[in-house]
């Protein structure tokens, strides 16, 4: 009997996952500090320093390509669970299994490189020149003050923009992206209120909540935390970022903080109240306010 260790089915567990973040997980931070001030009753600053992991443009998202040769299984003994040479008969079976799904693979390879490139606005996620494209599509607009690719689908970027809230607001938003993975989200209410939701902020416990479970949104965060932990074990895995930051509300006199879900709740300052939260990989609750703009 041919079995594989728990590393290896989650290894695998991130590549059936995949699949499903093409249906819009696909944005992740890494390192990072963003902020969220309000200025006045009307008008807020926003930023965010660090970085962010496009799915497409890395190793994760080549690894059924990875496949194209023929790779013996571990196997195991039945009775002691001890790593043992394969007999002759499962790598037999083993390869006929895998050639007789070549054409399956190829299809649905081909099927993700179409769907990923529909979700990155018609960039080519295989040309060499993607992560170029996209640098140069990001610094045309406005607030990407910075944009690196530091390699694997991860870039450096310095975001920072002043608006009004007359309107709902979100981030990142990509011009001929899909507006499916939100870090931070604003919506603004009726009376004066703005409800401030950071769903891109968080990560779910795989072990806790089901490998099936993991695909939300903040679940790529949630894959780089197998990944730690995989690590950890001295298994490699892509090089999803792990995410780490701070992510700070600040309000001015006058007004009110009524909701929050922070550790210590609002802190008084010189000019107002702060909402602060530590952001990591056992981050299980997205950070969430309701803020009273108006006395």
């Amino acid at each position: 009997m041919t079995m594989f260790s728990t590393i290896r089915l989650r290894a695998a567990a991130v590549l059936a996952s995949f699949a499903l973040a093409l249906s819009g997980c696909f944005l992740s931070p890494g390192k990072f500090t963003s902020e969220l001030v309000f200025t006045g009753p009307d008008s807020f600053t926003f930023s965010y320093e660090g970085e962010i992991f496009f799915l497409g443009l890395s190793k994760l998202a080549q690894m059924d390509a990875a496949q194209a040769e023929f790779t013996p299984p571990e196997c195991y003994n039945q009775e002691t669970y001890e790593s043992q040479e394969c007999s002759a008969e499962e790598l037999a079976d083993a390869r006929a299994n895998w050639e007789s799904g070549a054409a399956d693979r190829a299809a649905e390879a081909k099927k993700k490189a179409e769907q990923m490139a529909a979700m990155m606005g018609g960039i080519d996620p295989s040309d060499p020149k993607a992560a170029e494209e996209l640098v140069k599509r990001l610094k045309r607009q406005k607030g990407w003050e910075r944009v690196v690719h530091k390699g694997d689908g991860v870039f450096d970027v310095s975001y920072r923009v002043t608006g009004t809230m007359g309107h709902d607001f979100m981030f990142p938003l990509i011009e001929g992206f899909p507006a499916t993975n939100p870090f931070v989200q604003t919506f603004v209410r009726q009376g004066g209120q703005v409800r401030i939701n950071a769903p891109g902020f968080a990560t779910q416990n795989p072990e806790q909540a089901g490998m099936g479970a993991m695909m939300g949104i903040g679940s790529l965060a949630g894959l780089a935390a197998m990944r730690a932990e995989l690590d950890g074990q001295g298994d490699a895995m892509p090089g999803i970022p792990v995410i780490d930051g701070t992510f700070t509300v600040r309000t001015t006199r006058g007004m009110r903080v009524l909701a929050n879900n922070t550790d210590e709740g609002p802190e008084p300052n010189n000019t107002g109240e702060a909402l602060t939260w530590r952001i990591t990989t056992r981050t299980a609750q997205a950070p969430t306010a309701l803020i009273a703009l108006i006395p």
